[in-house]
């Protein structure tokens, strides 16, 4: 397992501290949840392109 030390914003250190306790989760395991879900929306055609051209960012 790699550690990485990850700096956020105060503001948003709080909304993810409050929906990993609103979802019964350490904050590390809300932040991998989070990441999981985001990763899983992208498509490999397209990572980059939000209108589904992979010519155009």
């Amino acid at each position: 397992m790699v550690k990485l030390n990850l700096r956020l914003p105060d503001d948003l250190h709080a909304l993810v501290r409050t929906q990993a306790a609103a979802d019964r989760r350490s904050l590390n395991a809300e932040i991998l949840h989070l990441i999981e879900i985001g990763l899983a929306t992208v498509t490999p055609e397209t990572p980059d392109s939000p209108d589904g051209d992979p010519r155009r960012p």
